[in-house]
């Protein structure tokens, strides 16, 4: 085709790259303070903030030091925080009972921090045992010991009751159970939490990306989890595990770990008709700032390419240890 002049010139896409203004003007994904999710752990009688050492800048959280990491939160425009409870180990057992003692630290810090932000941030809790039981494993072990599908549902219906009375507006059933989101929506209903929205762990995969997070919970886990978490070869197995999660009422779903898998983050994100997260976990925080600490990366220009890479990837929400600190430069 010819123009007036003759050919027409070549497509210079760089026209459109020149300043930071026609940059932003043209971006096709961008991440927004309220896209974010900060998960943060809160460690039964701790009087100050206790580093994570093998997690720079992340802590386990006094209630007091809890209450205004949340408090920050709201203030930085981010959309939710996620609670893990670390107990004392004495209070571990068998069963997690401290996960659902209504004194437990985890149901504590849910009405602590509800009473500090209200409604202004959304209060999720991480809905599991593996932070309270002796062995560290997500469910209740059998006479085998091998994690008892059925027998660990019955315990987290109880969890979810006690996680709802105390506050939460979202709990994330993340131990990877079959049934879990349908046994768990159910008990809910029946105790008249019909408004607690379930954040189903979709597809968790048994990754070594999640070790920072044992030192961060202080697990007792000797062994994997790779009987019910799911093989990282996998990825059609996600979308099984999509369908009956939407199936049994899941009201929101992730992938986690984020980077590793945004390829499946990509394929659920196509088919499910709710929103989708992504989890950028304790791992993929830590190498990121070991890479920084040495200098051989720019670590505000890497936590922002990842966190828009989760969203090129298809996620409506990203939980992130990053959340506060990169909301407040968006």
């Amino acid at each position: 085709m010819r123009g007036v002049h003759g050919e027409f010139p070549a497509a210079r896409p760089r026209r459109l790259r020149g300043t930071p203004a026609l940059r932003r003007l043209v971006a096709e994904h961008r991440v927004a303070p309220a896209d974010l999710i900060l998960p943060a752990f809160v460690r039964e009688g701790a009087s100050e903030p206790t580093p994570i050492a093998s997690m720079p800048g992340v802590v386990q959280h006094s209630l007091e030091s809890l209450r205004r990491a949340a408090a920050e939160a709201v203030e930085a425009g981010v959309g939710g925080i996620m609670l893990f409870g670390v107990p004392e180990d004495a209070k571990k057992d068998a069963v997690g009972s401290a996960g659902t003692d209504p004194r437990g630290i985890l149901q504590v810090a849910l009405r602590e921090v509800r009473a500090e932000v209200g409604d202004d941030l959304v209060v999720m809790s991480d809905l599991c045992l593996d932070e309270f039981t002796d062995h560290g494993h997500c469910g209740v072990l059998d006479a085998a010991g091998r994690v008892d599908n059925d027998a660990t549902l019955d315990r987290y219906a109880e969890m979810a009751r006690a996680q709802a009375e105390a506050g939460a507006h979202v709990l994330g059933p993340s131990g990877m159970m079959d049934g879990q989101v349908g046994y768990v929506r159910a008990a809910l209903d029946e105790a008249g939490h019909q408004d607690v929205a379930l954040f189903a762990y979709t597809a968790k995969y048994s990754s070594a990306f999640f070790g920072p997070f044992r030192e961060a919970v202080a697990s007792s886990l000797s062994g994997d989890r790779k009987t019910y978490q799911q093989d990282p070869a996998n990825g059609r197995e996600a979308l099984r595990e999509l369908a009956l999660d939407l199936a049994e009422g899941a009201d929101m779903v992730m992938v986690k770990p984020g980077m590793p898998y945004l390829d499946v983050l990509r394929e659920v994100a196509e088919v499910a008709e709710v929103p989708v997260g992504a989890y950028q976990v304790s791992g993929e925080y830590a190498m990121v700032e070991a890479a920084a600490e040495k200098g051989v990366i720019d670590r505000e220009a890497a936590i922002l390419e990842t966190l828009t890479g989760f969203k090129r990837a298809g996620a409506s929400m990203i939980l992130t240890y990053w959340a506060t600190e990169a909301a407040r430069r968006l």
